[in-house]
C-alpha cells in the first residue's frame, strides 16, 4: 500500500463519563482525565507521522446534557486552552476550532481566539478541536475540511455521531473499547499501524491485480 506523507486522524473522544462512573467519581472528573488524554495524544501524534489531528470535543447535541455538566465542560475547555497554548506554540502545533462559536461562553471564545493567534505559525501538527460541532451544520454552511484518512472512536461505540460525515467518506474506521481517559501514545500508534496495514483502493483494483 502506498503511504502518503501526510496523515489526517480524527478521533471521537468517547467514554469520559463511563470511565468516571466505574471509579465512583463524578462525570466532571472523567472530563478532566480526558483533558490529560488530549495532551498525551497531541504530544504523541507527530511521532506516528500524524500531520493533522481533529478531536471531537463537544457536539451540537451535547447541549442536551445537564446544565451543570455543560458549564463545567466550558470552563475546562477555556482552562485547557489558557494553560496549553504556550506548550502548543513551543512544539509547533497550530490550533484551530471548528464548529459554531456564537453559542459558546464569551470567556471561551476569547481563549479560542487567543490560542489560534498564538499558534498560527505552527507547522508540525495541525490540531483541530471540534466544539459545538455538527457535521450536518458544517455541510449546510459549506465548512468542509480536508479528507480524513483514519477515524478513531474510543469507548466501544461504533458510529460516527454526526462527526465529519463528508470528510470521512473514504476514511478507514477504527473502533476501540478503550475509554478516552485511558488513551495515549501506545493506543494511537496501534491504530495508525493498523491503518497503514490496510489496503486502500478507493474503488480501484489492488495494486498487484492492477498491474
Amino acid at each position: 500500500m502506498s503511504q502518503s506523507s501526510s496523515l489526517h486522524v480524527a478521533i471521537v473522544m468517547d467514554g469520559n463519563g463511563r470511565w468516571a462512573g466505574r471509579r465512583g467519581l463524578p462525570r466532571v472528573a472523567g472530563h478532566r482525565a480526558g483533558a490529560e488524554a488530549v495532551r498525551r495524544t497531541v504530544e504523541a501524534a507527530p511521532d506516528s507521522r500524524v500531520t493533522a489531528l481533529t478531536l471531537y470535543a463537544f457536539s451540537a447535541d451535547n447541549w442536551k446534557r445537564p446544565p451543570g455538566e455543560v458549564a463545567a465542560l466550558m470552563r475546562l475547555f477555556a482552562r485547557y486552552l489558557r494553560t496549553e497554548t504556550p506548550r502548543l506554540a513551543a512544539h509547533g502545533v497550530r490550533l484551530e476550532l471548528i464548529g459554531r462559536r456564537d453559542r459558546l461562553p464569551l470567556p471561551l471564545v476569547a481563549a479560542i481566539d487567543a490560542a489560534e493567534r498564538a499558534t498560527a505559525r505552527g507547522a508540525r501538527l495541525h490540531l483541530r478541536l471540534a466544539v459545538d460541532y455538527s457535521s450536518r451544520w458544517a455541510i449546510a454552511a459549506g465548512v468542509i475540511l480536508p479528507d480524513v484518512d483514519l477515524l478513531i472512536r474510543t469507548g466501544g461505540e461504533q458510529r460516527l455521531s454526526d462527526f465529519l460525515l463528508w470528510e470521512c467518506a473514504y476514511a478507514e474506521l477504527y473502533f476501540t473499547p478503550t475509554m478516552w481517559p485511558d488513551f495515549g501514545a501506545a493506543q494511537l500508534a496501534a491504530a495508525v499501524a493498523e491503518f497503514r496495514a490496510r489496503e486502500r483502493r478507493f474503488g480501484g483494483l489492488p495494486e498487484v491485480a492492477a498491474g
